[in-house]
């Protein structure tokens, strides 16, 4: 279940005591991509308080949009399981996608072709210079696993994905599976 070689398509879970940035404390990161110039991934359990109508307005889809990452905030990025209706996008793994013509996806959006269990559209992604991310595996700070949901990661709930993960994890893990976020609560 746990990997020491970084790939595409696994999944990052952060380890409780490694992260002090709040963005990636009790993260789930799926990797999108992993090459010689450094990893991207999308953060897939810190939805936020926005829909998708809300920043495209065009669109009549209240999909959840989630916080993919500290990079580039600004822009929208997606992933998807349906290749054969958003084509030409490229393959993370395990039949998941990544992106491709949003003016095209739009319309799909709003024809009902593309539901919310297809896709999932993320502000801001998360990325690593060549060898820091295995620096941070080293450091203790990220667990990197297998993807056993495969394309239904996409429609995978975030609310307890990271508990779910710790306890799946076991040993040590289970007691910060159910530790409160703030330890000044417990």
């Amino acid at each position: 279940m746990i990997s020491k070689k970084i790939k595409k398509g696994q999944l990052l879970v952060a380890k409780p005591s490694g992260m002090c940035d709040f963005s990636f404390n009790r993260s789930i990161i799926l990797l999108a991509d992993n090459n010689q110039d450094g990893t991207v991934g999308f953060i897939l359990n810190k939805p936020l308080k926005y829909t998708l109508h809300d920043l495209v307005p065009d669109i009549n889809a209240d999909f959840t949009i989630y916080n993919g990452g500290p990079v580039e905030q600004e822009n929208l990025y997606f992933i998807h399981n349906i290749p054969d209706i958003i084509t030409n996008s490229i393959e993370i793994s395990n039949g998941i996608y990544w992106g491709n013509n949003f003016e095209m996806t739009k319309i799909l959006i709003n024809k009902g072709t593309v539901k919310k269990d297809n896709i999932r559209f993320f502000l801001g992604y998360t990325g690593w210079d060549t060898n820091q991310l295995e620096d941070e595996i080293e450091s203790n700070s990220w667990i990197a696993i297998e993807n056993q949901y495969k394309k239904e990661i996409i429609s995978k709930e975030a609310t307890n994905f990271w508990k779910e993960k710790l306890k799946d994890l076991g040993g040590e893990y289970l007691l910060w599976a159910n530790a409160p976020e703030n330890p000044l609560w417990n």
